[in-house]
């Protein structure tokens, strides 16, 4: 998808609180699948800021960066919302050069539903994501 804006934010787009996820992002208007939710830009940061931030609750809001993945980066916008679902409904998509990350459909989306992407990167990758894979570990570290 090329990104022509650095900011931009679908009409109908917010975030609320949910039951079990603390917030989340929601739509008030139906989606079609393809269709550009959000561009946001990121603050990118070297590994040495990466040691620092992954100190803080900044940790669980970062996202790795770069074609190497050696730096990191913190989204604005309502990107470091989304909560994960490894039936997600969104994909995000990083744009190094502009630093931005666009979140786009990828199915039809109805009007109220909570708006997900896989923390995995590719919206039906299956894996643990960080967090499962720490809290189903046999010793429990």
């Amino acid at each position: 998808m090329a990104v022509t804006q650095l900011s931009f934010l679908l009409e109908g787009v917010s975030v609320k609180g949910t039951k079990k996820m603390g917030r989340g992002v929601y739509t008030q208007q139906a989606i079609e699948a393809g269709t550009l939710i959000e561009t946001a830009p990121v603050i990118v940061m070297n590994a040495e800021e990466r040691i620092l931030l992954d100190k803080t609750l900044l940790h669980d809001y970062i996202f790795e960066w770069g074609e190497k993945a050696d730096r990191c980066c913190m989204a604005l916008g309502l990107v470091p919302m989304y909560n994960h679902s490894y039936e997600a409904n969104c994909e995000y998509e990083m744009h190094f050069g502009k630093e931005v990350i666009a979140v786009k459909a990828m199915r039809d989306i109805e009007a109220g539903e909570q708006l997900f992407v896989n923390y995995n990167g590719d919206w039906d990758n299956k894996e643990k994501v960080w967090f499962e894979a720490h809290i189903s570990a046999p010793d429990g570290k």
